[in-house]
């Protein structure tokens, strides 16, 4: 009789070459793609080197993503990027994307068609796991496996075991993804699912764009998880045509799959949520908040810079100015979202309400640049993160939010809902 398997267990089976996997199990794997950044990318070219490969395992397989310090802000930076430009060039690597074609890297390998359903990705960034919202496995790895990534296709994993998210009910009108994860992660904490994947399910799926999905999938980290991943349905496919030649696979949990846990979750009962410092599981619903006045707002990164997030944030800051003495800086996650963000006018919204809109950049997410904190200054951004000195002095503040929420913010001085301005 055949045994039972979640969706990552399936997708894993596969690519071991193997009919069946169970939570434990040790196995290797063959890899659809291999991920880095400017940052971690340089000790993974010294992994390579190593290991005295000559050539990349496949040169359309390897994406590297200058995004974190860059436009570069510094020598140190400027070095790194220089290092992993002549690598990829040297090395022929296809999916290479340089300022001009650059983005932050969880909102460009989507848009590139370079993550698509049934694939198992590594990247040296723990934010990899954005990919599961399209039904792929993907997972952050440190630089010396994405080295040995790029020189042998594969990577190795103990199978993890799941827990099963059954999402129901529609989320109100200022509830996003965001606030969804948010909700999650306060409710089983930061390492309420260490080396676990999170799987959702659920009739509520319905009610979840794909930038919802790709907000809560990135997050599944801050809950300690080794990956989230969503269900292939229609909004999957029509998200991925046009983007790639590849098929899809698409992977289904058996009906008697075994999970660590299972939790059934009414998103119609959800309230916009804010995590207060210094982790990510300190959460709040709005109308708990209370008096927090903030100096900066940030909106963007790979969490919340997609189009959905910036339609939000400018249909609130319209017609509105941002307080006086309150910085608003607004990062679009790729080149492509920043032409379609002008196209449609909130570029102009933005500026007229007195924000900047930056390249897309990580930025200030992890203290980079563009938007460092000054020692007791305070933060609501629409980021991942919010530990001591995550963007800035150690005793600064960041206090995590929705697009929705951190625009409202912007216009009073002090974390509100979106309904005490509109």
């Amino acid at each position: 009789m055949k045994k039972p398997m979640t969706m990552t267990q399936k997708i894993l089976a596969s690519h071991a070459g193997i009919e069946y996997v169970e939570a434990g199990q040790l196995i290797t794997v063959n890899l659809d793609l291999v991920l880095g950044n400017d940052v971690t990318t340089p000790v993974a070219i010294k992994a390579f080197k190593d290991a005295n490969a000559d050539k990349v395992f496949d040169k359309d397989k390897v994406a590297i993503v200058p995004d974190h310090f860059t436009p570069n802000k510094d020598i140190k930076s400027a070095e790194h990027c220089k290092c992993i430009r002549e690598f990829a060039l040297e090395k022929e690597v296809t999916n290479y994307f340089e300022i001009g074609e650059m983005g932050i890297e969880h909102c460009l390998i989507p848009e590139k068609g370079l993550a698509i359903p049934g694939d198992v990705i590594i990247g040296a960034d723990s934010h990899t796991c954005t990919y599961g919202a399209l039904g792929a496995f993907s997972t952050g790895v440190g630089s010396t496996d994405m080295g040995v990534g790029m020189v042998s296709g594969k990577a190795w994993f103990k199978v993890p075991e799941a827990i099963k998210f059954v999402l129901k009910g529609k989320p109100g009108k200022w509830v996003s993804g965001k606030d969804v994860i948010l909700h999650i992660i306060g409710m089983i904490g930061v390492d309420g699912a260490l080396y676990k994947s999170m799987e959702y399910t659920g009739e509520g799926l319905k009610y979840l764009s794909m930038d919802d999905r790709f907000t809560i999938a990135n997050m599944a980290i801050e809950a300690g998880a080794k990956n989230g991943i969503f269900p292939v349905d229609e909004k999957t496919l029509e998200y991925i045509k046009g983007r790639t030649e590849k098929e899809p696979r698409v992977f289904e949990a058996d009906e008697d799959a075994v999970y660590s846990e299972v939790y059934e979750i009414d998103m119609s009962l959800i309230k916009p949520t804010v995590a207060f410092p210094h982790l990510p599981e300190n959460t709040r619903t709005i109308d708990e908040v209370g008096e927090v006045k903030v100096d900066q707002v940030v909106i963007g990164s790979c969490t919340n810079g997609r189009m959905e997030d910036l339609r939000i944030a400018a249909s609130i800051l319209e017609g509105k100015k941002v307080k006086k003495g309150i910085r608003l800086i607004i990062f679009p996650g790729t080149q492509q979202i920043y032409l379609q963000a002008m196209e449609e006018g909130l570029i102009r919204k933005f500026i007229e309400a007195g924000g900047i809109v930056s390249t897309p950049t990580c930025g200030p997410c992890l203290g980079g640049h563009m938007g460092i904190l000054a020692e007791g200054e305070r933060a609501v951004a629409t980021t991942n993160r919010n530990f001591v000195g995550r963007m800035g002095h150690p005793k600064s503040e960041v206090y995590l939010a929705s697009p929705a929420v951190a625009a409202a913010s912007a216009i009073v001085g002090k974390i509100v809902s979106p309904e005490e301005v509109m």
